[in-house]
């Protein structure tokens, strides 16, 4: 019996770390794989009669974890798109949302919706989309500072800002202009 036991007891302390540390492993893989969505970087050089033009953009996204989850309460919107988004974290890490959405790219009709399931593991937050007419859709963003970089090349650069916010890829999207979008990024208001 004590053999017994003493199995049981070997194998879970060392199957509980492993089924922990995969859960972390399996959000920080997915939350650098948004990352990367929401990172680019373009770089134009041109050259006519003797004269040359640089442009160089980057667009940089890097996780932001709190320790505190409650840090990251508060209300987000996609600037000139009609997306808002508000968070609420209770002390004890419950998390409650609610926020609109243009209805078929018309901003002037929104669609109004809730989280639930609503978790945060790291900076990636995931949950499920619950519109007013009952339908439901998967909801997955990472809280990021996005840096802008903008300059004639890499090496010189005019001008660069930093925004807090929360971005959002495998999204369908598309503008009251007619542009289809694919990632949404929410800046902290």
């Amino acid at each position: 019996m004590r053999i017994i036991f003493s199995l049981v007891l070997f194998f879970s302390v060392w199957l509980i770390p492993s089924v922990i540390f995969a859960q972390n492993s399996n959000a920080q893989q997915r939350t650098q794989e948004i990352v990367s969505l929401l990172s680019k970087t373009k770089y134009q050089f041109r050259a006519q009669r003797g004269v040359s033009k640089e442009k160089y953009k980057s667009v940089r996204s890097e996780p932001v974890i709190y320790k505190n989850t409650a840090d990251y309460s508060g209300s987000y919107e996609v600037p000139s798109a009609g997306y808002s988004l508000e968070i609420k974290i209770s002390a004890n890490g419950e998390i409650a949302a609610v926020g609109s959405q243009p209805k078929d790219g018309d901003v002037q009709q929104e669609r109004k919706f809730t989280f639930r399931n609503a978790k945060i593991d790291g900076a990636l937050l995931t949950a499920v989309k619950v519109y007013d007419d009952g339908s439901t859709e998967k909801f997955e963003g990472v809280f990021i500072n996005q840096i802008n970089i903008e300059g004639t090349s890499p090496t010189q650069i005019e001008h660069q800002s930093t925004t807090f916010g929360l971005g959002v890829v495998d999204v369908r999207v598309k503008t009251a202009s007619g542009v289809n979008l694919d990632k949404l990024f929410y800046h902290k208001k």
